[in-house]
């Protein structure tokens, strides 16, 4: 054997270098390898939801964050703005009175920001990392990099996996001519992912049904098609909100060449058959093929083998929700996986990874096949387009989408009928001037005590080396109450007296 490592991460996209720094942080070996020699910068996401910029905040990211989303604000265009109506009623609306227009999207049904409630209880307690929501995938990719930097986390790139053999005891991974002998194996290579192939994963779902190009372009002759996500009788177009980034969609099957380079000649007829506008494109910046391939792995472990992010589900990118689910996974493994590996949980806590994020990404299947069928251009789908449109219209259903593609509504069943728990803590300010979210730095757990009970933390005090105790008051009054809160920022229990906190601690920390 040429080497030896506790994880090996298959993979250097946000997914993979998530996992990395949170095994590293609990103190776990892990080499992350990555086919590609330099990073991906063909365009993809364009944001990430609340759970995702959470999670990052926790970890210390919340400036990096909101200088990557102002520096995004920065080159957004009037997409998000629309003219104020004039206080005189005689003169026109001008360019100078803005204000915010969209807050989202459904299937292109833009969600307008005055119809969401932002008042409703699910938003309450996100924080200021919640703000931060135009963070697109090459800045957050460029960020966990250099934590993975700091961390000292080594990431091989130009490396591809060719194979390897778990014994039940470990896994020998070949790259090339090279073997390392790993503790455990986590595919995050993507959705024609190697690991999931090599292992033998199922991998359900549906067959793709249309073609979709987007791309960042230099172009002449749009300069009269409209901002925004328009709705057309040949498919579906965006244009913004940067200059120059248009996506097409075409409902008449799957592209027939997903490998070759998209071609300015292939985005020009693109754009025309959606559009009706000739343009011409002197340049393409970066630019991508993508489907409705809808599909998902029925189990996230087999053996010693894990999958996370695209190699464990895809789907089409409507509504950006492909990047968070990622992410998601990478947060609710990396703090497992490293207790096991520590001794301190056994390899049964593994088996929550799946039960957890499994139904996470279901829902996000779902949530797009549900995009295309409002974009098909068929006269019944038309009709229940309409109908979707008025409903998003109302302060009801633009918050409850609001609330969805944002990612508050996220919930885990851990059992037992508390409303708060299975979900993300709440984050606010504390008397000492940190917020609560700065207490997970460590990659620890939290109990929160805003009860003073010396019971609590009685109970607790056997499992002190894998929690942070907080016990400063809020700074503004608050219901006392007590929460454990796993690494990965879920609310695992809650109560007014320590009854259950030590099966509780148990359960996610290991004995005593």
């Amino acid at each position: 054997m040429n080497e030896t490592r506790d994880v090996v991460v298959v993979g250097a996209g946000p997914v993979g270098l998530m996992l990395a720094c949170e095994l590293r942080l609990a103190g776990v070996d892990v080499l992350v390898v990555e086919r590609l020699a330099a990073p991906d910068m063909t365009i993809k996401a364009g944001g990430i939801n609340t759970p995702v910029a959470q999670a990052l905040d926790r970890r210390g990211l919340e400036p990096d964050l909101r200088a990557a989303h102002e520096a995004a604000m920065a080159r957004i265009t009037g997409l998000f703005a629309k003219p104020e109506a004039p206080t005189d009623p005689k003169a026109p609306a001008t360019a100078t009175a803005m204000r915010p227009r969209a807050g989202g999207h459904f299937a292109g049904i833009m969600l307008y920001a005055d119809r969401i409630d932002t008042e409703d209880p699910a938003f309450d307690d996100m924080g200021p990392a919640a703000e931060s929501r135009f963070v697109d995938q090459q800045a957050l990719e460029a960020m966990l990099g250099r934590r993975a930097a700091e961390l000292g986390v080594p990431v091989r790139r130009g490396v591809e996996v060719t194979g390897f053999d778990d014994d039940g005891v470990g896994v020998d991974v070949d790259c090339g001519d090279h073997r390392i002998r790993t503790g455990w194996l986590v595919g995050c290579d993507g959705g024609r992912s190697t690991v999931r192939r090599l292992a033998g994963f199922e991998f359900p779902g549906l067959d793709p049904e249309i073609t979709g190009r987007q791309a960042l372009v230099e172009m002449t002759g749009a300069e009269h098609v409209p901002l925004g996500w328009q709705t057309t009788p040949t498919g579906i177009f965006v244009n913004g909100p940067q200059p120059g980034r248009i996506l097409t969609v075409e409902l008449d099957g799957p592209p027939a060449d997903r490998v070759s380079p998209v071609t300015a000649e292939e985005l020009e007829d693109s754009f025309e058959h959606v559009t009706g506008v000739k343009v011409s494109i002197s340049q393409v910046i970066s630019a991508t093929r993508f489907t409705d391939n809808t599909r998902q792995v029925r189990d996230y472990r087999k053996g010693r083998v894990l999958l996370a992010g695209d190699a464990a589900h895809v789907h089409s990118p409507f509504g950006g929700q492909g990047l968070n689910l990622g992410i998601g996974d990478a947060v609710n493994l990396g703090w497992k996986l490293a207790a096991v590996i520590r001794g301190r949980s056994p390899e049964s806590l593994l088996d929550t990874y799946s039960r957890e994020r499994h139904p996470v990404g279901e829902w996000v299947l779902d949530w797009t096949r549900a995009q295309v069928a409002l974009m098909r251009t068929d006269p019944r789908s038309r009709a229940l387009r309409t109908v979707v449109t008025e409903l998003l219209d109302t302060r009801d259903g633009a918050t409850r989408v609001a609330e969805r593609i944002s990612g508050v509504l996220q919930r885990y069943d851990l059992g037992g009928d508390d409303p708060l728990v299975g979900k993300a803590t709440p984050d606010f300010e504390l008397a000492d001037g940190t917020r609560l979210a700065a207490h997970f730095a460590s990659g620890k757990g939290v109990l929160l005590d805003l009860t003073d009970s010396p019971g609590l933390r009685a109970a607790a005090a056997a499992w002190s080396d894998r929690l942070e105790l907080v016990t400063t008051k809020p700074a503004q009054p608050r219901e006392p109450l007590s929460l454990l809160i796993r690494p990965d920022g879920i609310v695992a229990w809650t109560s007014a007296t320590p009854h259950g906190l030590e099966a509780a601690l148990t359960r996610w920390f290991g004995p005593a």
